[in-house]
């Protein structure tokens, strides 16, 4: 690290350097304020671990942070354990649903109330690894938007998962393999990662995984979905913008405690539903928003970390 006149210029290393924990650690916290997101609905097994761990993560990463947990209205005991636990992280603030909203609503209420520069989300049940946080902030120096992309192969859940995945990989379908736990969940995840490139051109390799945006850049959108689609919305609508997006590595990391709700048929019903009735709004009756040419900088194989790489 340098200092050019007042400005602080970071030494950056190349290819895969990027992704040493070595580099990451020997970077000095992010220097704008970042807001991490993330909404429970029953996690009264995990969000005491969660925030524990996100607040430790921000603590060490960047200078100024908060944490915003949207309580999508649940029933088991994850309102009483957040308020007891607003003592110990200052930085936390709760806002609450008064029944179960699901995920769109609750991220487009969690994205309103952030005030820092940048935000991202992550999944109570820590679906994406973020260790590298700090390395991934500062791609922001040079493009407006950080998309992480799942490479790396996914460990099955249970052994019929795992021999279903075997079979797969024998037969050369690698993308599904590495897209989640369970083969179901997998399915869904390619599924909806074809049909949202067929349909809106979006040259990114996922759609579903952790962003870090520009929190004055969404907040101004208007963001019309309140399914699971929110978030290739988002980065279709920046895309279209002409913002920059670079995709940084960032693995999928299967749940080990809970129930996940994202895979749950009233929720696929719902983004499928969305996905189709925006389609037919913006690309085919052309009442969607004016579609510029963003830039996506796709990493190559050379830029990944070895064992990221399938």
């Amino acid at each position: 690290m340098s200092m050019d006149g007042e400005k602080m210029v970071v030494e950056v290393p190349t290819a895969r350097g990027y992704y040493s924990q070595e580099y990451c650690d020997s970077l000095p916290p992010f220097d704008r304020g970042v807001s991490l997101l993330c909404w429970a609905y029953n996690e009264e097994d995990l969000i005491e671990d969660f925030l524990q761990r996100v607040n430790d993560l921000l603590r060490r990463t960047v200078q100024d942070y908060e944490i915003i947990v949207v309580d999508d209205g649940s029933t088991d005991a994850t309102s009483a354990i957040l308020q007891t636990l607003s003592t110990r992280f200052p930085r936390l603030r709760i806002l609450t649903n008064p029944t179960n909203m699901n995920v769109g609503y609750s991220c487009k209420r969690a994205i309103q109330a952030a005030s820092k520069d940048y935000l991202f989300w992550q999944t109570v049940d820590w679906s994406y690894d973020i260790s590298m946080l700090r390395v991934f902030l500062e791609f922001l120096r040079t493009h407006d938007i950080v998309a992480g992309a799942r490479r790396a192969p996914v460990e099955q859940a249970n052994r019929v998962h795992r021999r279903v995945h075997g079979i797969l990989r024998l037969f050369g379908m690698r993308h599904i393999t590495r897209r989640s736990d369970t083969i179901p969940k997998a399915i869904v995840s390619v599924i909806n990662y074809l049909v949202i490139r067929a349909l809106f051109r979006m040259p990114l390799s996922d759609y579903q995984n952790v962003c870090i945006y520009p929190t004055a850049l969404i907040q101004k959108f208007d963001t019309e979905a309140n399914s699971s689609f929110l978030n290739p919305e988002l980065l279709i609508k920046a895309f279209w913008s002409g913002c920059s997006i670079v995709e940084v590595p960032i693995a999928f990391l299967p749940r080990t405690v809970g129930e996940a709700k994202g895979t749950r048929l009233v929720s696929i019903r719902a983004s499928v539903c969305e996905i189709l009735w925006l389609w037919t709004k913006w690309i085919v009756l052309r009442k969607g928003p004016r579609r510029g040419q963003g830039r996506v900088r796709r990493l190559l194989p050379a830029e990944w970390p070895t064992h990221m790489i399938s």
